[in-house]
């Protein structure tokens, strides 16, 4: 009776044998410490950086709504969006959504809350029968809004300088003009307000084209003299200025909130940093006395063999 001995590889038999994990060495506990002692230095200068930034973006925008206090005679009220969200039932049929978003990460959920806000938008609007495309501002609520509303993107902007300025916002208003913002029945701009440094909310504007005359009949600018070829032309050109000048407001409200989010994201990154550090301090500190325990033993047992 004959046998086949067959050779099986050493790699075939390593990997047919289940994978044990060992314990943590105390050279790898001790660079787990090391690495996040290095990681809590970054959050701790990135809560100091964007702290002091938080003031200068506080300043820029009480003059930026001082400077937007007049869009109020001609243009609806931010409305700030509740937990149970809005109907958008007062919206016309077709709607262009500006979404203002952050150019940078590690900043909590600014750009989340936006996304899902956009997205809830899109959604009751199809629901509605009504139409909308969004221009996204900002890089990465681009990337996020890709993954939901990609078909409604018509154009993106991204890499914004900061802080914003006010020419900054007159090209972005001349660059929503250029999307075909004149064809949409309004523009819905989507913005993280500023409450105080711990809190920021979402909220809303509906900016709707200048008319020559209101549907009930009413002049525009009836206290004003034009001639009659260059009204139009004047209510075209104060509707960009109001666009402009309602982009700057939101950009600043939006400066601020992404600070004040990041600046309370880096300090519960420290803090967790600090908590990891403890932890891994103290299992750290049990495995070296496990060690020098068991190299004890190893000691008096090889003395008292010795001995005997």
């Amino acid at each position: 009776m004959a046998f086949v001995v067959s050779r099986i590889s050493p790699r075939v038999i390593s990997i047919a044998l289940p994978q044990v994990r060992g314990m943590a060495t105390e050279k790898q506990i001790f660079n787990q410490i090391v690495s996040t002692k290095n990681i809590k230095k970054i959050t701790s200068s990135m809560k100091m950086v964007s702290a002091a930034k938080l003031k200068g973006d506080e300043n820029r925008l009480t003059v930026a709504k001082n400077f937007n206090g007049w869009t109020s005679a001609i243009c609806a009220e931010p409305v700030l969006i509740p937990e149970e969200g809005v109907t958008y039932e007062d919206l016309p049929q077709t709607t262009l959504i500006v979404p203002f978003t952050s150019e940078r990460g590690l900043c909590g959920g600014v750009n989340s809350f936006i996304t899902r806000t956009v997205r809830d938008a899109a959604k009751k609007l199809h629901a509605q029968g009504k139409e909308c495309d969004v221009v996204v501002i900002g890089d990465k609520g681009r990337a996020q809004m890709r993954r939901f509303v990609a078909e409604k993107i018509r154009r993106s902007v991204t890499d914004i300088v900061s802080p914003a300025t006010f020419t900054l916002a007159s090209g972005l208003a001349t660059e929503i003009l250029e999307a075909g913002a004149a064809d949409y029945d309004a523009i819905l701009v989507f913005y993280n307000t500023f409450v105080n440094a711990a809190t920021y909310k979402q909220a809303y504007k509906i900016i709707k084209p200048l008319k020559v005359e209101t549907p009930e009949g009413d002049d525009v600018l009836g206290t004003y003299e034009f001639e009659p070829s260059e009204k139009k032309e004047g209510v075209n050109d104060l509707y960009e200025y109001m666009l402009a000048s309602q982009i700057f407001h939101s950009f600043m409200d939006s400066a601020c909130s992404e600070q004040s989010s990041r600046m309370t994201a880096m300090e519960n990154a420290s803090k967790n940093a600090g908590e990891m550090i403890d932890s891994l301090t103290l299992r750290y500190n049990r495995a070296r006395q496990a060690r020098i325990t068991t190299e004890l033993i190893e000691i008096i047992s090889g003395a008292s063999a010795i001995d005997n």
